[in-house]
């Protein structure tokens, strides 16, 4: 599996797997049904379920089933954790190359340069098996460039992963709240040790978070020590805790004192 390492604001480089090709191929075909089966289901709804003409309805078409299927992409990744259901059942995800979560920008770019992969324009055709047919070619054509951008790129990555500064990344499960900077700090008598942290920035904690999640996981003790260090250098602060353990108590101190504000 192709490793990718990312240098965070800390000057620390993280590892992360690029997803498999297959992956994302699979993950595009599985949204790329999904929205088949939206675009009939909606077709039959509004024409074979109620009798409307769709030369009268034009409007209530693109409503309905254009403008949904066009901003699919772009809400599920916002909404998931740089995911779409194709990339979360085959548990891949959107990342940045700062290490950090992309930005709505950066998401927005991924999505505009989507218009060569798509068929966007499937919420105007008729309830035809041949227009859906010559729309499947065509974007199959621009699917077969972005395939082969896809394989000679260095970390993998489409167009818009270029223009936008993200990458595609295996992930062996679902992003959930213990993958994410939140930390329930409910105690009524808690007490932040190091009210410092709130100088960082919001990049500097999700690096932190990834860092205690690699360094438990794969036992990467020697990075959280560097971290630690550069940040004691930083905030000029002293500890006796384990490094492991002074980087989970700056991120419960930086939810408590967030929650505060």
């Amino acid at each position: 599996m192709a490793i990718i390492r990312i240098s965070t604001v800390f000057n620390i480089d993280l590892s992360f797997e690029i997803a498999a090709f297959h992956k994302r191929l699979m993950a595009y075909f599985i949204d790329f049904a999904l929205l088949l089966v939206y675009l009939f289901s909606m077709k039959y709804f509004l024409y074979a379920g109620f009798g409307m003409s769709m030369e009268n309805n034009m409007g209530l078409d693109i409503l309905a089933v254009s403008i949904p299927m066009l901003f699919y992409s772009l809400l599920a990744e916002l909404w998931m954790n740089g995911q779409t259901l194709g990339k979360k059942l085959m548990s891949i995800r959107v990342l940045s190359l700062d290490g950090g979560e992309p930005t709505l920008g950066q998401f927005i770019l991924r999505w505009i340069t989507k218009v060569f992969e798509w068929p966007f324009l499937f919420g105007y055709i008729f309830f035809s098996l041949s227009a859906v047919a010559a729309y499947i070619l065509v974007t199959g054509f621009f699917g077969f460039i972005v395939v082969i951008i896809i394989i000679i790129s260095p970390k993998n990555q489409r167009l818009g992963d270029i223009a936008a500064g993200t990458v595609v990344v295996n992930t062996k499960s679902s992003m959930s709240v213990a993958d994410t900077v939140f930390m329930d700090v409910a105690r009524p008598d808690y007490k932040a040790t190091y009210p410092e942290v709130m100088r960082l920035t919001d990049n500097d904690i999700n690096t932190i978070k990834r860092v205690l999640i690699q360094t438990r996981k794969r036992n990467q003790y020697e990075l959280a020590s560097r971290v630690t260090s550069k940040i004691k250098d930083v905030l000029k602060i002293d500890s006796t805790l384990d490094d492991a353990d002074f980087l989970e108590k700056l991120l419960e101190d930086y939810n408590f004192l967030a929650t505060k504000e």
